[in-house]
């Protein structure tokens, strides 16, 4: 009888004991989680979402958009003056000039170009300017034409050629290089210079011959 009530008091303790130490293992295990809830940083807050860029300024009343750069500026008389090659034969030039309008309206020549000729210090040179080529030579179709009346519309460009004889006939007479010209397209409108690529030069003949206006062909 006493060896049965110690065998079920055994079992009781062991119970008891068992059920401690669930319990205990629990706790731990609640405490252990809790503490590390709290070593956890907390979640990072969501990327912001992509932008478009700053603002765009708002335009003002009248303001213009700046555009694309154009090309050399207009003179004031609204005409540009354009070499356009020439030829040389034993002693004897021929250049090509043209006038082409730059502006927004019409622009009309009649008979020849007022021209004259400096040097390279910009000096103005003593020459004879003749229309035609009298004295000079002959069979120069495009500078013996008769004058006419050219109207140009904008865009449209108006040509003459200049000739003249590269010849030393008076040693004691220097020779003349015109390094630019000057042209004044119809008789008041402002005059034009230009820079010479291919001098002219004269040598002592002191003469240049000039051609009218005549319509530019393309």
């Amino acid at each position: 009888m006493i060896a049965k009530r110690q065998v079920r008091w055994t079992r009781q303790v062991r119970q008891v004991r068992w059920a401690r130490g669930v319990a205990g293992g629990v706790l731990a295990l609640g405490v252990l989680a809790g503490v590390m809830g709290c070593d956890t940083p907390p979640a990072p807050p969501p990327a912001p979402g992509p932008t478009g860029g700053p603002p765009a300024r708002p335009t003002q009343p009248g303001a213009q958009t700046p555009g694309p750069t154009s090309g050399p500026s207009c003179p004031e008389g609204g005409v540009r003056l354009v070499e356009t090659g020439g030829d040389a034969a034993m002693g004897l030039r021929v250049e090509g000039f043209r006038l082409v309008n730059c502006g927004t309206e019409e622009y009309v020549l009649e008979g020849y170009p007022g021209v004259s000729l400096r040097g390279d210090r910009n000096e103005p040179l003593e020459v004879a300017v003749v229309h035609g080529t009298a004295g000079i030579t002959t069979g120069v179709p495009d500078i013996e034409a008769a004058p006419q009346r050219v109207v140009l519309a904008p865009g449209q460009a108006a040509a003459w050629s200049v000739v003249w004889r590269n010849l030393v006939t008076d040693p004691s007479v220097p020779a003349t290089t015109a390094a630019a010209m000057e042209v004044e397209p119809r008789p008041g409108a402002p005059r034009l210079r230009l820079r010479l690529t291919r001098p002219l030069d004269l040598g002592n003949t002191g003469k240049l011959g000039i051609g009218p206006w005549t319509a530019a062909t393309r």
